[in-house]
């Protein structure tokens, strides 16, 4: 089983996951802004005026700067990377989501926050530079050592909270989004097709259906045609 493969099973079961592989281009808090409009102006359908009123509120608000967007875009590709089943967690708008879910759910918040910090300070310490600005390679070498919260030294107890945080996130944007819906091959509530009582379990019961009926109820070409009655309650299509 490859590492998306477990991601996914992970994500079904309990939403969890590893890290390994790619970075990502940054997008810009403008951009960011903009596609969380898009967002929102896509599910207003059954929104009460008061609901509505307060996803404008939250859509007109920003919460993370452009350095902060850019290194949660870079996490996200970290963690669900690009490949042959589907496009990356950015591709997907996860970090869109995040910012999104951050500002509604404010317990997001500090954790975030205070996980980036924390990231970047770590960054510097070792190479000089923030996370989002060194190499692919020396951002996957800190990610190794925070990725897992059982795994982690004791003086990146913190950073492994913080990633286990924003992959969960990441996670579940990423397969509650249209592209990881897909992924996943959910195909949604769908009408079956039932053709009666199968006929040997009929001969069982000593049963047998009425032509007239079954002609009427039970065939499938006339399954969207909408059933008319008479006056006095008897079928009549």
């Amino acid at each position: 089983m490859d590492r998306r493969e477990t991601l996914k099973t992970l994500f079904v079961g309990t939403v969890a996951g590893g890290a390994l592989a790619a970075g990502c281009q940054p997008t810009t808090t403008n951009e960011q802004t903009a596609k969380e409009q898009n967002l929102a102006d896509a599910y207003t359908y059954g929104r009460t005026e008061k609901e509505k009123a307060y996803d404008a509120q939250l859509m007109s608000e920003t919460f993370f700067s452009e350095h902060e967007m850019a290194t949660i875009a870079i996490l996200c590709d970290i963690i669900l990377p690009a490949d042959e089943l589907s496009g990356s967690a950015t591709e997907a708008e996860v970090p869109a989501f995040i910012e999104f879910i951050t500002k509604d759910m404010e317990n997001h918040q500090l954790p975030m926050r205070g996980g980036l910090m924390w990231l970047d300070h770590e960054s510097n310490t070792r190479f000089g530079k923030t996370f989002k600005d060194v190499s692919s390679k020396q951002q996957l070498e800190i990610v190794d050592d925070i990725a897992w919260e059982k795994k982690a030294a004791p003086d990146m107890t913190q950073g492994a909270k913080f990633f286990s945080h924003i992959r969960n996130l990441t996670m579940t944007g990423f397969y509650t989004s249209k592209m990881g819906i897909e992924t996943l091959g959910y195909v949604g509530n769908r009408p079956n097709v039932w053709d009666g009582v199968p006929e040997d379990e009929l001969k069982r019961l000593g049963m047998e259906y009425d032509p007239e009926w079954i002609a009427k109820c039970v065939d499938q070409s006339k399954r969207d045609v909408i059933a008319e009655w008479d006056d006095k309650g008897n079928l009549l299509t």
